[in-house]
């Protein structure tokens, strides 16, 4: 037997004994078994004082009328109470009974009026007459509204023909029996004798409608229904002894026959309370099996020929006993007969509409089956294929023919075959009620011997399976295909940022946990942007491309290597299991060198180019206890470490780098209300002329200062901030402050022109238009020739068109232009040769050591004649020492700034310098000339307190 056909097999013989975890609804509870026990009590001990006389006359008829009209009042309460507190389709029944056992009540409590307390006979005609012909009409009614209706009109004809072949049969019998004397009793009155023909034949007709509706009640509270017609039985039982002239001549209250109806009385009270009730779920579930009950069936289908059996037995009574067929015994059996013949034809036309509306449904649903492109598989307890639908040749590739007699779980995957196997031993736990179907993928093994995914929804059958199957290859395909490309970078198709941090967690969990060998690389090319912008975006993304594949083998198979984005890369390194740290460490070290190396070897890419570009790396190793996040953060510390020292190297995540990020974090955060709170201020260096020693310019120069009173340089402040709005905005104020305060300066007779630092980017800069810079000019008066733009920028991206004309406009307004930083960087002959300069600013590295090398002197001199021939003005930064003045003087440079003159002044300091304007030219020996601070010193003045 196959592992599913185990299953099944095993549930469908633990089904047959019941499962204990799931109790049966109709199994009674304590409190219904101790009421049942209560009632038999009590019936019994009426029965037994019954039967041994009640002890004394008086007593006896107490009891059989008044303990009667006890009882049966105590029905119509049970009825009346518990039809006004449950809602629903019987509550008309029961409160038809309660009124029924009310009638009953009354006639009994009547009854006992003329016994008992007026110690008379009762009469022939009373009103407890009345009140017992008034108990049957509301029980036949309640009985109805219990009953299933019929759905058709066909249905109710059948419903009223039944009835009146019970009706029919039992008055044909009884009349021959017994109600033929009564009705010839001689000198009687009429409503004497129909009084006494009323009480059998309204028994007959309750008795009818119990024997019909009893195969036809509801499904719903089917035991208290049961209980209520069982109740019912017994009443019109003691009636029908009652009104036989035998009993009925020597009857007397008390006697037996009340226990009968004791009894019955107090059954119909238990009924709606006591009886265990199912829930409509569980009479849903258990419908279909209540249905098929043979026993049932076959009662209710030879009720009608059971019926004619006792009316022919009648007829043939009055022949064996010699007497004469009466008149009504044989109208009656002929209806009876015409209501046989009647029943049946209605029967044979709906037995053919039946047929014919099965084989129509049989063809449909033949149909549905064949045509459709589900296949559909019935397996047998045993897991053995019964039926599998034509579909199977499309979908699977196998003939249906094949597949039926093979075992379903030779079909399944084996790696799938143990989760379908649970699955269908949790589906068959389940009750249907609750979970009537469930769905299966797993994957099947198809005629062309690949496997299929298959979905399937199960549904139980006859104690086995079936299988409603369709084929989700593709689906699944697509859905690993989403999948894939959600994890993985569209470029390179390495894992992408959000698979890499869930492998750096995996790596991070379970038995990994404690190892410290693992490691993270966080690699970032340097130079990449630069290919984008000489190359185009195809050679970079080319680049990236072979990167990406260098940086993949090199990488262990169970490592992860993976691209975060942009040119950043990233690798996952697994450690080892080793206890040796320093080895492991060392170890990684190798693998992130090799792999600098690898990614900076030159790549070719757009047809051949050959372009070059650097690897920084940052590594850092788990630690006990460390998230993903913080590893993450850690390597890309340590990689921004290594750009920040030069680039082109691996560097290890060490604690401080945290702490400096929390500085420079805290810095740009500070420096973003700097302005705002007045904390920046502007100082001036002095430019000397070497000629006279004369002020010609001052430099502007801003500077930070900060809450702690300490002094950050542009350099400085500007290194924390990647804000390009907040530098923006600094531009604006160093521009507006140095030409506000050149202008206060001319105003008092100063006329020193004010060199301002501006890069190439920030001239083109949509935020600074043409008309502001002339504007500002305007409205503070700054005379023309009084400011001077150094134009800093090394970019080589630049465009020199657009720069050429936004400096000629410059030029226009009486803005002189200083090209700044001469000699480093991309500044070179092309911008010398395009731009309109008018000063040539040198660079740093041309002036500090033009004493010492004579290589270097020769590059300076040769600079300085070039400025010259082109009529330019020369200005040597960073004069920090005498014999810097003198070597530049002989060079031909004509303007100097730097420690030798003075350093940085604030305003007050620089009105002073201006009011000398004149600094000594070095000679032989340092000379100290107001402000001028010691030689080689390169401390700034500071700033006075406000």
């Amino acid at each position: 037997m196959t592992a599913p056909g185990a299953v099944l097999a095993r549930r469908t013989v633990g089904g047959a004994g019941g499962d204990p975890g799931h109790p049966d609804p109709e199994r009674p509870g304590i409190g219904s078994v101790l009421s049942q026990i209560a009632l038999g009590l009590i019936c019994a001990g009426y029965t037994t004082g019954a039967s041994l006389g009640w002890g004394s006359p008086e007593l006896a008829l107490f009891m059989g009328d008044f303990g009667l009209s006890a009882a049966a009042l105590t029905a119509a309460v049970s009825c009346f109470l518990y039809g006004r507190a449950h809602r629903g389709s019987a509550r008309p029944a029961w409160l038809l009974f309660a009124f029924s056992s009310f009638m009953a009540s009354a006639g009994n409590a009547v009854w006992g009026w003329y016994e008992v307390v007026l110690r008379t006979e009762v009469p022939d005609s009373s009103v407890a007459d009345l009140f017992f012909l008034l108990f049957a009409p509301p029980a036949i009614v309640g009985l109805l509204v219990l009953a299933k209706k019929p759905v058709t009109r066909a249905g109710w004809v059948c419903l009223a023909l039944d009835a009146w072949l019970i009706g029919g049969s039992l008055l044909t019998l009884s009349w021959s029996l017994a109600l033929a004397r009564t009705a010839h009793f001689q000198n009687e009155p009429v409503a004497q004798a129909a009084l006494s023909l009323a009480y059998p034949l309204l028994d007959i007709v309750l008795v009818s409608m119990v024997l019909v509706l009893h195969f036809r009640r509801s499904q719903a509270n089917r035991s208290a229904t049961n209980t209520a017609i069982a109740a019912l039985a017994l009443t019109v039982l003691c009636d029908a002894l009652f009104t036989s002239p035998l009993l009925r001549e020597n009857y007397a209250s008390g006697q037996l026959l009340d226990a009968g109806w004791f009894a019955g009385s107090l059954l119909l009270a238990y009924a709606p309370w006591g009886a265990r009730r199912l829930p409509d779920t569980a009479a849903t579930a258990r419908g279909p099996w209540l249905h098929s009950r043979p026993v049932a069936g076959s009662l209710a289908a030879l009720t009608p020929y059971l019926a004619a059996a006792v009316c022919t037995l009648g007829i043939l009574y009055n022949v064996v006993e010699g007497r004469r067929v009466d008149r009504v015994v044989v109208l009656t059996g002929c209806t009876v007969v015409l209501a046989l013949v009647v029943r049946q034809g209605i029967m044979l036309l709906d037995n053919i509409a039946l047929t014919h509306e099965l084989a129509h449904k049989e063809n449909h649903f033949r149909s549905l089956v064949q045509g459709s492109s589900d296949v559909i598989m019935i397996a047998a307890p045993t897991g053995v294929l019964r039926y599998v639908s034509p579909a199977a040749s499309g979908v699977y590739g196998r003939d249906a023919e094949d597949l039926i007699g093979s075992e379903l779980a030779s079909l399944i995957h084996p790696e799938d075959l143990g989760a379908v196997v649970h699955e269908v031993r949790r589906f068959l736990a389940v009750s249907p009620a609750e979970e009537p179907t469930t769905r299966i993928e797993c994957r099947f093994r198809s005629g062309r011997g690949d496997w299929l995914n298959v979905e399937s929804t199960v549904n139980r059958h006859q104690g086995g399976l079936i299988f409603n199957s369709r084929d989700v290859t593709e689906r699944v395909r697509l859905q690993a295909q989403l999948q894939h490309n959600a994890e993985h970078d569209p470029l390179t198709d390495l894992p992408n940022r959000a698979l890499f941090t869930r492998r750096v967690r995996q790596a991070l969990s379970g038995r990994r946990a404690s190892d410290p060998g693992t490691a993270v690389l966080f690699i970032d090319l340097d130079g990449f942007k630069g290919v984008n912008d000489r190359h185009g975006h195809q050679a970079g993304d080319d680049l990236l491309v072979q990167a990406a594949r260098r940086l993949q083998d090199s990488v262990r198979a169970g490592d992860t290597a993976a691209r975060l984005g942009g040119d950043e890369f990233a690798a996952l390194i697994l450690g080892d299991g080793g206890r040796d740290q320093a080895a492991r460490r060392n170890q990684v070290q190798e693998i992130a060198d090799r792999l600098r190396l690898t990614l900076s070897r030159p790549y070719r890419v757009d047809g051949g180019t050959e372009v070059r570009v650097a690897a920084s790396i940052g590594v850092a190793f788990a630690e006990p206890g460390i998230g993903a996040g913080d590893l993450l953060r850690n390597a890309d510390l340590a990689m921004y470490r290594a750009k920040a020292a030069g680039k082109d190297r691996v560097e290890l995540y060490a604690p401080q780098m945290q702490a400096e990020v929390v500085r420079r974090t805290e810095l740009a955060a500070r420096l973003r209300t700097a302005l705002h709170d007045g904390e920046f201020a502007l100082l001036h260096q002095p430019v000397v002329d070497l000629a006279t020693g004369r002020i010609s310019a001052v430099s502007a120069q801003a500077r930070w200062r900060s809450a702690q009173g300490i002094l950050f340089t542009p350099a400085e402040y500007l290194r924390v901030t990647d804000d390009g709005e907040r530098t923006a905005e600094l531009g604006r104020w160093l521009l507006d402050e140095a030409v506000e305060q050149a202008a206060e300066r001319a105003r008092i007779g100063h006329r020193t022109p004010v060199a301002i630092r501006l890069s190439a980017r920030r001239l083109l800069d949509r935020s600074l238009p043409l008309g502001s810079v002339e504007s500002l000019l305007t409205r503070h008066g700054l005379p023309s020739g009084s400011l001077i733009v150094e134009l800093a920028d090394s970019d080589p991206r630049i465009p020199l068109d657009e720069l050429e004309q936004r400096l000629v406009t410059l030029r226009r307004l009486g803005v002189r232009i200083a090209l700044d930083g001469f000699g480093s960087g991309h500044v070179a002959i092309n911008a010398l040769r395009r731009l309109p300069v008018d000063i040539l600013k040198l660079d740093r590295g041309l002036v500090e050591g033009v004493v010492e090398s004579a290589r270097l002197r020769k590059i300076t001199r040769g600079v300085l004649r070039i400025a010259g021939e082109l009529g330019m003005q020369t200005i040597a930064e960073g004069a920090d020492v005498p014999e810097q003045v003198v070597a530049l003087r002989a060079m031909g440079c004509t303007h100097a700034q730097g420690m030798a003159f003075a350093g940085p002044l604030d305003e007050y300091r620089l009105r002073r310098a201006l009011v000398r304007d004149e600094y000594p030219l070095p000679g032989a020996v340092p000379v100290r000339v107001g402000n001028h601070l010691p030689f080689g010193s390169n401390n700034e003045t500071p700033v006075p307190p406000t």
